[in-house]
């Protein structure tokens, strides 16, 4: 990667091990666990929080492989870092493009998701342009609030930590008496290709936590405490996914047919006033995850340009905020154009395959990266070397077999897209230089 200069300084370290986890958990907890619950009880029924259960321990290995990656580095990039230390600039670069292919689609399908919970406040949100308007208030806002400091941005996403965590954690409390036992364990096991392609679709509500990887430019000790954030966030995530679908399932009976699926849970836990509550929280948990996105996919342009790979005003830094601002602006432009164009579930299909395309290359480059990184004292390392990279490796290439030739063929153009601006990008550098 290239020096920073003087005309151009180098990001601000503000982020400590406390901010690399409410970073993880607002990556994570955002829309998934509020637009998924009724998706996954139409696909498998009564058997839905098995979904959430194979769906954790399938991520948790690849959040495992991440945090030892992680930990050999402390410089922005994360998935382009990684792929382009093991295999090459060209190889790093389409990881990072599909890792920020995966961050816009995903924007752009919880930006919806928040404004359809929003509606349940205010009807004329149903309306295109209200609901148009607002995203773009909701988006520029955002973007705006980013370019302004990474200060400001970890200060709004604590607030929406707390603000997202309590009202999902009284639905636990109140659901907990509404749990089926009989109902759980005798669940019929679907077939097995459905049951793939139900996994790939709740994978969503986990992904998220490799964007956190990306600021490690901006953290104090990332090598330190970007795995234990990682690690820590997910497990908790996990328990709260599958305490949630299990209640939901147990105590809503139209569950399927649900638009907003934990909203109608609350009303029959918690009666109207809890269910403004819960809805209150959705709103703020998907905030909190756009909040998030924000401080991560645009360091990827960023971290990308500095490397010669896109166009050199992706790597600028505003000189007050210290910001890379010319990404930011890019990046909520696109978000805002594919949340005005998109839906939800084919955003969040999209997102996930674009997230294992590059789960898959930053796996693969671990037995690279042991190779020819230095350790560093009290670095994390995986018990069994590389048998769970192994194992999550495999589990990335079983779900993305089951991803639609449209997504495939979405994804194909995009990097397509991608290699032209790589190409072009380096042709400009090496005459430049």
């Amino acid at each position: 990667m290239t020096k920073q200069s003087k005309s151009n300084p180098a990001l601000r370290r503000a982020i400590s091990k406390t901010g690399y986890s409410a970073m993880t958990l607002n990556g994570v907890i955002g829309a998934g666990i509020f637009g998924l619950p009724a998706v996954a009880a139409a696909k498998t029924g009564a058997f839905s929080p098995w979904l959430f259960v194979i769906a954790g321990i399938l991520i948790f290995s690849v959040v495992l492989s991440f945090a030892r990656a992680s930990s050999m580095f402390r410089h922005t990039g994360g998935a382009i870092l990684y792929a382009n230390h093991a295999f090459g600039p060209f190889v790093g670069f389409q990881a990072g493009w599909l890792a920020y292919l995966g961050r816009v689609t995903s924007m752009g399908a919880n930006a919806n998701l928040l404004l359809t919970y929003a509606s349940w406040f205010w009807s004329p949100l149903a309306d295109d342009l209200n609901r148009w308007i607002l995203m773009s208030i909701v988006i520029m806002g955002l973007t705006w609030l980013n370019v302004r400091g990474v200060r400001h941005s970890i200060g709004i996403i604590y607030i929406f930590t707390i603000l997202k965590l309590l009202p999902l954690s009284l639905l636990v409390l109140f659901g907990m008496g509404h749990i089926d036992l009989q109902m759980l364990g005798g669940a019929d096991f679907p077939e097995f290709g459905q049951l793939s392609e139900a996994v790939l679709i709740v994978l969503y509500a986990y992904v998220g936590f490799e964007g956190t990887v990306v600021a490690a430019g901006e953290g104090r000790n990332p090598r330190r405490d970007l795995p234990r954030a990682m690690i820590n966030t997910i497990l908790i995530t996990g328990l709260i996914y599958v305490l949630v679908q299990i209640i939901a399932t147990s105590s809503l009976p139209g569950l399927a047919d649900s638009s907003t699926a934990l909203a109608d849970v609350a009303v029959v836990l918690l009666g109207p006033a809890g269910a403004a509550l819960l809805t209150l929280g959705a709103v703020f948990s998907i905030g909190g995850n756009l909040q998030s996105t924000f401080l991560s996919a645009p360091r990827m342009t960023y971290a990308l340009a500095l490397d010669g790979s896109l166009p050199s005003w992706f790597a600028k830094v505003h000189h007050r905020y210290q910001t890379p601002h010319i990404s930011l602006w890019i990046y909520g432009g696109l978000c805002l154009a594919l949340a005005l164009s998109g839906s939800f579930i084919w955003l969040a299909v999209m997102s996930t395959l674009a997230r294992l395309l590059t789960y898959i290359v930053c796996i693969a480059a671990l037995p690279r990266l042991e190779k020819t990184t230095e350790p560093v004292e009290n670095q994390f390392r995986l018990p069994g070397g590389l048998l769970i990279p192994a194992i999550a490796l495999i589990l990335c290439i079983w779900l993305i077999s089951y991803a639609s030739v449209q997504a495939w063929m979405t994804c194909l153009a995009f990097m397509a897209v991608g290699t032209v601006l790589y190409i072009l990008s380096r042709r400009m550098s090496k005459n430049s230089g």
